[in-house]
């Protein structure tokens, strides 16, 4: 593990805490590509380029969004290797638009003195040669909107201004207790950080069971940004975050509701085409040696825990209005 400082990479374990708390830094890049160009950056098809990893819960969100608004075309794809060593992220082979070996070299080229984490998703814009964005969250909501010219799909929106309240109140609980609160419990270094993390997010978990029990989407008649946001989260916790970060109260498959709910996002057309457990339980078990020294990937769940291509009888629930 490592970080860039003033331009230059340093190996060492970058995680801080906070009475033994995991605090998650906030990312440092963003911009914004906005459709009518007033940001600086545009909206233009083939200019810009994500570097994502399969394993990354963050990055898959936007991996997600690509997919279902059919930015295939418009925004070009680079994944990186599945597991992180000393230099971070690095490439599977150099980067054909930079030639890079490591995503770092990336971040260097586009400020020689940058100083932070070295984080995917990153948001490429090969006019300036130099990243946009590398927050997640508003990566999405660019891909929801400002590229809709260029999109197989521009009638589908994921932020809907009807909704917009409600999905910013349960995208706000999901991140703290559960897309962070997974990391949260996994990576607290007191008895008390762990049981205070773990607590909130099985209170969440629960919550989320109760609300799928009346609703087939977590917002209004349609999938939203709420789900996909969710959805990462919830597709890798019986491999990895039940038994590596000491989510363990209960699994997934324990969560009726939840369970079958996160089999139908997944069997959204083009959704199942992002996930890669393979890659997701490399990178966790091989990646994180403070958490498991050895590198060990552990066989398990069965296969048939995993099977989020199984009936899922969501479409017997009426949605809420």
């Amino acid at each position: 593990m490592g970080m860039l400082i003033d331009g230059h990479w340093e190996v060492f374990d970058h995680r801080t805490a906070d009475g033994g708390r995991f605090l998650r830094a906030d990312s440092s890049i963003r911009g914004q590509v906005t459709a009518d160009g007033s940001s600086g950056f545009a909206a233009e098809a083939g200019r810009y380029h994500l570097y994502v990893s399969l394993a990354c819960p963050w990055a898959h969100r936007t991996v997600i969004l690509r997919r279902l608004k059919g930015l295939e075309q418009a925004i070009g794809l680079t994944v990186v290797a599945p597991v992180i060593g000393d230099y971070g992220w690095q490439f599977n082979e150099p980067d054909p638009l930079t030639g890079a070996s490591h995503l770092y070299e990336l971040y260097q080229r586009a400020d020689p003195g940058f100083s932070g984490r070295v984080t995917v998703p990153v948001l490429w814009d090969k006019v300036h040669d130099s990243i946009v964005n590398n927050e997640s969250s508003e990566i999405i909501r660019m891909l929801n909107r400002e590229f809709d010219a260029f999109a197989r799909h521009p009638q589908r929106d994921y932020y809907p201004k009807a909704l917009r309240a409600e999905i910013d109140t349960i995208n706000e609980r999901v991140y703290r207790d559960l897309n962070n609160g997974v990391y949260r419990t996994g990576f607290a270094q007191t008895q008390e950080a762990y049981e205070e993390a773990v607590t909130s997010l099985f209170d969440t978990l629960d919550w989320l069971e109760q609300r799928l029990a009346r609703s087939r989407f977590l917002v209004g008649n349609q999938t939203t940004e709420a789900d996909w946001r969710l959805f990462p989260t919830l597709v890798r916790f019986d491999a990895v975050y039940h038994y590596h970060f000491k989510c363990n109260l209960r699994r997934l498959v324990d969560y009726p509701n939840l369970h079958a709910y996160a089999r139908e996002l997944y069997q959204h057309p083009g959704v199942a085409q992002t996930v890669d457990l393979d890659q997701i339980k490399a990178n966790y078990y091989r990646s994180m040696r403070t958490l498991n020294p050895f590198g060990i990937v552990p066989l398990g769940p069965e296969a048939a825990v995993l099977d989020f291509g199984a009936p899922h009888g969501r479409d017997r629930l009426q949605t809420r209005s």
